[in-house]
């Protein structure tokens, strides 16, 4: 996920994946607790996605 595709969304459209990067990783960290994740990557992967998210949330409150 890219930085500008979150400026172009609405708050609304943030909040949406906002959700749904924190159950992906949810399902990420209970697969690598299970030892069934392969790709570790992803768990990093998906909590900067997270924060880029919470990061555009701020900008787009603060406008």
């Amino acid at each position: 996920m890219k930085v500008n595709e979150l400026h172009g969304k609405s708050v609304e459209e943030l909040q949406t994946a906002l959700g749904a990067e924190l159950k992906q990783q949810f399902k990420l960290r209970m697969q690598l607790s299970t030892g069934q994740l392969n790709e570790s990557h992803l768990v990093k992967t998906t909590r900067r996605n997270i924060a880029r998210i919470k990061t555009a949330l701020t900008q787009k409150a603060g406008e």
